[in-house]
């Protein structure tokens, strides 16, 4: 994960690894890679993605359409050397997140809620008006899911920690957690 912040000595182990298949330790031991698959995530040339100024789409010259991939590869040569690129079998840029990725991963994040829930015989049910504002206020363009996973744990699994502490949800019964009136609403 952020492989442009690892310490050198991590880029001179993934060359030796990239290029010969196999790494060895200073008493001559060998673990193979062959079948094996490295996978890197970086943030570089994120800055260009998000920007708004960045005229994605379009040079600014011309009118010459660019791709993401064009406005992120000239930060990746600065970054990384070119024996470590040369070694890489592909580079993938993931597009930006936008409200509608960020609705499913928040349905998704919620059905783990309800089987946490169904644990301690609790059956939770989110409203669409529910799922529909958590992910409008775990949304933001910059920095992905995470802004959803806070916002999940403040506004609603917190608040259900507190009702199940003090009675008001119960073993065997059943939560409804809708939006209502600027507020996430829980009914039992």
């Amino acid at each position: 994960d952020e492989i442009e912040k690892a310490h050198p000595d991590v880029f001179n182990m993934l060359l030796q690894i990239l290029e010969d298949g196999v790494l060895t330790d200073s008493q001559g031991r060998k673990v193979s890679f062959k079948n094996s698959i490295i996978i890197m995530t970086s943030n570089v040339g994120a800055s260009k993605i998000c920007d708004d100024k960045q005229t994605l789409g379009f040079h600014k010259d011309n009118n010459e359409k660019l791709s993401v991939e064009e406005l992120v590869m000239p930060d990746l040569k600065k970054t990384f050397k070119p024996e470590f690129l040369n070694r890489i079998d592909e580079i993938i840029v993931f597009n930006q997140l936008e409200q509608k990725d960020i609705y499913e991963i928040a349905k998704r994040m919620l059905t783990t809620l309800q089987k946490r829930s169904k644990e301690l015989d609790i059956e939770l049910e989110f409203t669409d008006k529910a799922i529909e504002e958590i992910s409008k206020e775990g949304f933001d363009k910059v920095y992905g899911a995470r802004p959803l996973r806070r916002a999940i744990q403040s506004k609603i699994e917190d608040k259900l920690s507190e009702l199940i502490l003090d009675g008001t949800v119960k073993s065997n019964s059943k939560c409804t957690v809708d939006f209502d009136d600027g507020e996430f609403v829980f009914n039992s």
